[in-house]
C-alpha cells in the first residue's frame, strides 16, 4: 500500500481537518507529519465543533489509529488543554492515538524566546502565532532540542541544561518573563503525555505499509508558509510540502500514493506577509464575515482576497498534487462577479511563474468570472451545481492542469461533494 498525503495548498486554513475527517473511513492510519499547535484544523459535525491542535483529524473515527509523527513539535501543555476538550465527546483517545519519540518537545522557555525575538524584530514582525515553534525547529536543527523519548531517559537534566541556555540568550534581550507558572502546566502536561503509547512510528508506519493498511498523511499549515518554497520570511519553521511527508513520518519517496492538495474558491493569510490578491475594501470584509475568517487558535482575522492561480499552479507543481479539493464554495455564493489571478505582473512584466521574492510587489493579473448567486449549502449532488459555478470549476481545472475531486459546501462534514470521476 502507499501513503496518501492531504496538505493546504495556499497560505493555511484551507480546511484540511474537516477532509480529514471525511476521508478517514477509508483509512487505518491518520498521521501527522510536521507543524505544531499554531496551526488549528476545526471539525463540525452532529451539531459540535471541535479544534484540533496538535492531534490528528481522524481521531473522532473509530477503529483508527492516530499517530503525531516525528515532524511534529510538541507543547505539553497545550496538548493536555486539547484533551481535556477533546474527552468530553466521549471518544477513547489513549486509544487511537500514539505518539512518536522522536517528535521535538516545546519547552516554556521556546515561548518566552518566541516572544523576546518578535518583539525584537519591531516592525518586521513576521507575525508569529507565540507558541514556542520556530525557537524549537531552530533547537532542533542546532542538535540542541529535546524529544518526546527523552522522557524516558534522564529528562529532569536535559531540561535543566536546556533550559539555562535559553535564560542566557533571554538575558541578552533583557526579556522579562515569569517561569514558574508556565513551568507548572508544562509538567502537568508532561505526565498526560505519558498516558499515550510513545512508539517508534517510522517502524510503525513502514510495517503498516507493509502489512496492506491504508496510510493518510495530514499536513499543517500551507504550501506557502513552506521553509523552503514558501513567501520567505513570511514562513513558519517546518516543510509544508508533500516531500515534508517523507522526512515527518520516516517513509520513502516511493511509498507516497495520492497527494490531496486543499484550497479555498478564494484566498486567505494571517499575519504579516505578500498577499498580491489582498482585497482591502467591502469585497474583502464580506469574504471575512460570510467565511467566518477568523484564526481557530488564535482569533485573529484572517486577510481575504481572489484565488491567486500563480501560486496555485506553483504548489500543484512542488508537490505532485494528484487530486484538487475545493473547499468554502459557498462564501462565494453572493457574489456577482468573481475574480482569478492568472498571473504577477512585476517591474512592468507579466509572468505567470512565483518569483525568488514575493515581497518585491506583485501586481495581480485578474480575469472576470460570472458568480452563481445561487445558495449552495443544501446541495447534496455536483447534479445540483449551478452551470456559473460548473464553469468555475472547469476554468480552475484547465489552468491547474488537475481534476477537483471534492467540493465543500459547508462547515459541517455532511456539506461534502464527492464529484464523480469521468
Amino acid at each position: 500500500m502507499k501513503v496518501d498525503v492531504l496538505l493546504g495548498l495556499q497560505w493555511g486554513d484551507e480546511g484540511k481537518g474537516k477532509v480529514v475527517d471525511v476521508l478517514t473511513p477509508g483509512y487505518d492510519l491518520i498521521t501527522r507529519f510536521q507543524g505544531g499547535p499554531n496551526a488549528g484544523h476545526t471539525l463540525e459535525f452532529e451539531g459540535s465543533k471541535f479544534v484540533l491542535r496538535s492531534i490528528p483529524s481522524g481521531i473522532f473515527q473509530g477503529g483508527k489509529v492516530n499517530i503525531i509523527g516525528n515532524g511534529v513539535v510538541l507543547d505539553p501543555a497545550l496538548f493536555k488543554a486539547e484533551i481535556d476538550a477533546l474527552e468530553v465527546s466521549g471518544h477513547p483517545l489513549t486509544e487511537r492515538l500514539k505518539i512518536s519519540k522522536k517528535a521535538h518537545l516545546i519547552l516554556p522557555t521556546h515561548r518566552l524566546l518566541d516572544a523576546a525575538y518578535e518583539s525584537a524584530k519591531g516592525s518586521g514582525k513576521i507575525g508569529t502565532t507565540g507558541k514556542g515553534i520556530g525557537p524549537t525547529y531552530t533547537d532542533k536543527i542546532s542538535r540542541n532540542g529535546l524529544r518526546v523519548g527523552d522522557i524516558l531517559h534522564n529528562f529532569e537534566e536535559k531540561y535543566k541544561l536546556a533550559t539555562e541556555r535559553h535564560k542566557a540568550i533571554l538575558k541578552q534581550y533583557n526579556f522579562e518573563y515569569d517561569l514558574a507558572e508556565l513551568e507548572k502546566a508544562w509538567f502537568e502536561g508532561l505526565e498526560c503525555i505519558k498516558r499515550f503509547e510513545l512508539i517508534d512510528s517510522e517502524h510503525y508506519v513502514n510495517n503498516a505499509i507493509k502489512s496492506g493498511k491504508k496510510v493518510l498523511a495530514e499536513g499543517a499549515q500551507g504550501t506557502m508558509l513552506d521553509i523552503d518554497f514558501g513567501s520567505y520570511p513570511f514562513v513558519t519553521s517546518s516543510n509544508t510540502i508533500c516531500a515534508g511527508a517523507c522526512t515527518g513520518l520516516g517513509v520513502a519517496p516511493r511509498s507516497i500514493g495520492e497527494v490531496y492538495g486543499i484550497f479555498k474558491a478564494y484566498c486567505t493569510r494571517v499575519g504579516s506577509g505578500p498577499f498580491p490578491t489582498e482585497l482591502f475594501d467591502e469585497t474583502g470584509d464580506l469574504m471575512r464575515k460570510i467565511g467566518n475568517e477568523f484564526g481557530s487558535v488564535t482569533g485573529r482575522p484572517r486577510r481575504c482576497g481572489w484565488v491567486d492561480l500563480v501560486a496555485l499552479r506553483y504548489a500543484v507543481m512542488i508537490n505532485g498534487v494528484t487530486k484538487l479539493i475545493m473547499m468554502k464554495s459557498d462564501v462565494m455564493d453572493e457574489f456577482e462577479t468573481i475574480k482569478a489571478c492568472v498571473a504577477y505582473k512585476i517591474d512592468g512584466k507579466e509572468t505567470e511563474e512565483f518569483p525568488f521574492d514575493l515581497n518585491d510587489g506583485a501586481e495581480p493579473v485578474l480575469v472576470e468570472l460570472p458568480g452563481w448567486k445561487t445558495d449552495m449549502t443544501k446541495m447534496q449532488s455536483e447534479d445540483e451545481f449551478p452551470e456559473e459555478f460548473n464553469a468555475y470549476l472547469s476554468f480552475l481545472e484547465e489552468e491547474l492542469g488537475v481534476p477537483i475531486k471534492i467540493v465543500s459546501v459547508g462547515p459541517d462534514r455532511a456539506q461534502t461533494i464527492i464529484r464523480e470521476e469521468d
